[in-house]
C-alpha cells in the first residue's frame, strides 16, 4: 500500500467520524425547530442559520467534507467510500449513548460486520489500490441522472408509503451520492471541473432533505438510511462507471467481500427494525 493511499484512508476515517457526529448534532437542533418546509426554503434556511447548535453541526459536516475531498484526491472513490461506510457504526454507538439505550442485536451485528469489512479491505490493499481510468462522461451523466430521478420518485411516492423520515433519508442519500461521485470527478481537473454544478445540487438537496427528515424521525433512521445509499452507490459507481480496478485473485475476492460487508453492516444499522428506540 502506497503512502498516499495510507494518508487517504486516515483522512477518510477522520471525515466519516466527524460527519456522523455532525449528523447527530444537526438532528437534535433541527428536531427542536419550528416545522421546516421545502415550500418555504428561505424561511427554513433562516431558521437553521439562526440556530447556533445547528450551525456548529453544519460546520463539522463541512469540515468532514473537506477531509473527504482530500482523501479522494489521493485514492479511488471505492476505497474512500468503503471507509466512510464504517462510519455508520459511530452514528449507531453515539446515538445509543445519547438516548441512554443499549445497541440491539441487529445494530451490534451491523457494527461487527462493518469492522470485519474494514479489516478485509485493509488486507486487500496488499493486492493494489490503483486509481483506474476516468470513465465515460456519458455513462457518468446517465448514472447521476438516474440517481436524481429515483430520488424524486421516492419523494413523490414514498412519503405516504414509507413515511417522511424514511423517504427523506433515502432521497437525501441519493442526492448525497451524486455529490460524492461529483467530488471525485472534480479532483480529476480539466473539463470535469464542470461537475461543480452537480456537487452543489447534490449536497444542497441532500442536506435540506436530511433536516426535514430529522423533524420526523430519529437520527439513525434518517442519517443511517442516507449513509447506506451515500456509500453503496459511489462504491458501485467507482467500478461500473469510473473503471476503478479490483485486484486479481484472492485479494480481488477479499476486496469484493470487504465492499459487500461494509454495505451489509450499514444496512443492518440503518434498517427500520433497529429504530424502535429513537
Amino acid at each position: 500500500m502506497s503512502i498516499s493511499t495510507a494518508v487517504a484512508l486516515v483522512l477518510a476515517l477522520l471525515s466519516t467520524t466527524i460527519t456522523n457526529l455532525a449528523y447527530l448534532r444537526e438532528h437534535d437542533a433541527a428536531a427542536a425547530l419550528p416545522v421546516l418546509s421545502m415550500r418555504r426554503p428561505l424561511h427554513s434556511l433562516q431558521l437553521l442559520l439562526g440556530d447556533r447548535s445547528w450551525l456548529v453541526g453544519f460546520a463539522m459536516e463541512s469540515g468532514g467534507f473537506l477531509l473527504y475531498a482530500a482523501a479522494l484526491a489521493l485514492a479511488s472513490l471505492s476505497l474512500v467510500q468503503s471507509i466512510n461506510a464504517g462510519g455508520i457504526g459511530v452514528l449507531a454507538y453515539v446515538s445509543a449513548q445519547i438516548s441512554g439505550r443499549h445497541l440491539s442485536t441487529r445494530e451490534l451485528s451491523g457494527v461487527i460486520v462493518s469492522v470485519v469489512g474494514l479489516l478485509a479491505l485493509a488486507v486487500s490493499l496488499v493486492g493494489g489500490s490503483g486509481e483506474g481510468g476516468h470513465g465515460s462522461a456519458a455513462a457518468i451523466l446517465l448514472w447521476l441522472g438516474a440517481s436524481a430521478a429515483v430520488a424524486l420518485l421516492v419523494l413523490l411516492l414514498g412519503r405516504p408509503l414509507l413515511g417522511v423520515a424514511v423517504a427523506a433519508g433515502v432521497a437525501g442519500g441519493l442526492f448525497f451520492s451524486i455529490g460524492d461521485i461529483s467530488t471525485k470527478l472534480l479532483t480529476q481537473g480539466g473539463a470535469r471541473m464542470g461537475f461543480v454544478v452537480t456537487v452543489i445540487i447534490g449536497y444542497s438537496l441532500g442536506t435540506a432533505l436530511l433536516q426535514l427528515g430529522y423533524q420526523a424521525g430519529g437520527a439513525l433512521t434518517v442519517a443511517g438510511l442516507a449513509t447506506l445509499l451515500t456509500n453503496a452507490l459511489p462504491i458501485a459507481a467507482g467500478t461500473v462507471v469510473l473503471d476503478e480496478p479490483v485486484p486479481a485473485g484472492a485479494f480481488g475476492g477479499l476486496r469484493v467481500l470487504a465492499f459487500a460487508a461494509v454495505t451489509a453492516g450499514a444496512f443492518l444499522l440503518a434498517s427500520p427494525e433497529s429504530q424502535a428506540a429513537k
